[in-house]
């Protein structure tokens, strides 16, 4: 999926909405933790309730990593159910991968040709040798960590080279372009971070942003809307928590539709008022 076809998406749905699979069998509901696999019995109902109503899913590792064979048997399932039921949806490895060279072609093997994935994460800490082996797959998507929600993005993400006047976040932006291209490079932005949203368009101003911290974690959508918009839209929103945990009982599922109905009408109405519908 390239894009032009993820704009066709967002204008068919009406919605930029990415749906953030933070399965956590802690938090599931009762009635589900007797069944033969609870975590992906969840993510087939929210998926069965909410695949209309969204352009993507972002299933975060970690959640299925913690639980060994189990966990990563449920993600293959899980992945596996949205490509036969769902095939117009974009699905994002939520892993932020990053080692060198050798090793990140084994992680690029696992998602793109064990997984399936349309995307991952990936951390650009240790450059571009780190990144290039996901790009050899031409029709798949790296996702560049950039600036991201998270208290402790100020540790580093903000340190600025005296010679460019760049902060770090900024040097990544610039220098990562050279990596890939529009159609197979996006960049992770949070929405807590929506007043820098504009600064980062004047750098990237055709590439698709990831922007996670819409909903719990407090970032505005309108905001992100405002000044991360571009002429294709450019934006896939993350909500995860204030979605699939809208509730803890046997309706968590029309719960959670109902939630992503509510984000998915406020997306239309910002996809009229830019005149992209």
């Amino acid at each position: 999926m390239n894009k032009e076809q993820l704009f066709e998406q967002i204008k068919a749905k009406r919605s930029f909405l990415c749906i953030g699979l933070d399965t956590d069998i802690l938090k599931i509901p009762a009635h589900l933790k007797d069944t033969s696999d609870p975590i992906f019995a969840f993510n087939k109902e929210i998926i069965d309730a909410t695949h209309d109503l969204c352009v993507a899913y972002k299933p975060n590792l970690a959640f299925y990593e913690s639980l060994g064979v189990i966990g990563w048997t449920a993600l293959e399932k899980t992945v596996s159910y949205i490509r036969e039921r769902y095939p117009e949806q974009f699905i994002i490895a939520d892993a932020k991968r990053g080692d060198i060279g050798n090793t990140s072609n084994l992680y690029a093997r696992a998602f793109f040709d064990r997984m399936d994935f349309d995307a991952v994460t990936v951390a650009p800490y240790m450059g571009e040798d780190s990144v290039k082996p996901f790009m050899t797959y031409l029709d798949r998507w790296v996702i560049l960590l950039a600036l991201t929600s998270n208290k402790g993005a100020f540790d580093f993400q903000f340190m600025k080279d005296e010679t460019t006047g760049d902060h770090l976040f900024e040097a990544v932006l610039k220098t990562s372009q050279t990596w890939g291209t529009t159609d197979n490079m996006m960049y992770v932005v949070g929405a807590t971070k929506a007043e820098k949203l504009e600064e980062i368009r004047a750098i990237v101003p055709d590439h698709f942003l990831l922007v996670p911290g819409v909903g719990a974690q407090g970032g505005s959508l309108e905001e992100v809307a405002k000044y991360g918009m571009n002429d294709q839209c450019g934006l896939l929103v993350n909500s995860s928590r204030a979605i699939i945990y809208a509730s803890n009982d046997e309706d968590f599922a029309e719960r959670a539709r109902q939630e992503a109905m509510n984000v998915q009408v406020d997306m239309e109405e910002l996809l009229l008022e830019a005149e992209l519908l």
